[in-house]
């Protein structure tokens, strides 16, 4: 029988140990749910999410596929003197619990908050942060780390937009305004989806208008003043 779980070989960035680090495989990555985040939903105990970051048990530097491949030396210096120098060897390589994911992505941001890692790395471990405590149903830690993440969406749209996928991007910048209760910020980036005529992605401009349709009617049902600007979308 096959496992779900297999140990994927990972050379450190920061000290080149290596070491292993499991992961789920593809042929078990079945989601249940997807939210409209894009959070997926996972049977419990083969739940990929788990797996994302990579956590150097030797150095204690974690890091996702989508971080930097390579430090410069003034980067393990400032990684090592804020984290690296009192970490205690310890190993997140096999089977994760709820809890040590957690522990994985945290340091994982405090790691890309150290050595200067892009916003768009920072925004994804936010958001991944949020959805494990989804998971739990925590609301005031998910809203929490769903406002840390809309910050760090904002900053990659402000210097990233134009080489990204700006439709997905504008679309979660929308939906996560939304989740955060701040629907007049929401339906014009929804709007703005909707209405740019150089966005081609069908999938992001039906998403947009179903969400800015729903808001509208959560609006209106508040007695709530619609934008001028987006009462068309």
């Amino acid at each position: 029988m096959i496992e779900p779980l297999f140990q994927a070989k990972i050379t450190c960035v920061c000290c080149d140990s290596p070491y292993l680090s499991s992961r789920i495989r593809p042929s078990f990555k079945k989601a249940i749910r997807t939210d409209t985040d894009f959070c997926m939903w996972y049977k419990e105990e083969v739940n990929p999410e788990y797996y994302v970051v990579r956590v150097c048990p030797m150095c204690g530097f974690s890091s996702t596929e989508n971080a930097m491949q390579r430090l410069s030396e003034r980067q393990k210096s400032f990684y090592y003197s804020k984290l690296g120098n009192s970490w205690l060897p310890r190993d997140y390589g096999g089977e994760r619990t709820w809890e040590q994911a957690m522990e994985s992505y945290k340091l994982a941001l405090l790691c890309a908050q150290a050595v200067g890692e892009k916003d768009r790395v920072i925004a994804g471990l936010l958001h991944h942060i949020a959805w494990l405590y989804r998971y739990k149903d925590n609301k005031e830690q998910e809203l929490r780390f769903l406002r840390f993440a809309l910050e760090a969406y904002i900053k990659v749209y402000e210097t990233e937009g134009e080489s990204l996928n700006s439709a997905r991007l504008m679309f979660l910048l929308g939906e996560l305004h939304k989740r955060v209760d701040e629907p007049y910020e929401a339906v014009k980036w929804f709007a703005r989806v909707v209405n740019d005529k150089r966005i081609t992605d069908a999938g992001m401009i039906r998403a947009s208008r179903e969400q800015w349709q729903n808001l509208r009617e959560d609006m209106l049902a508040k007695k709530m003043e619609l934008p001028e600007e987006v009462e068309e979308a």
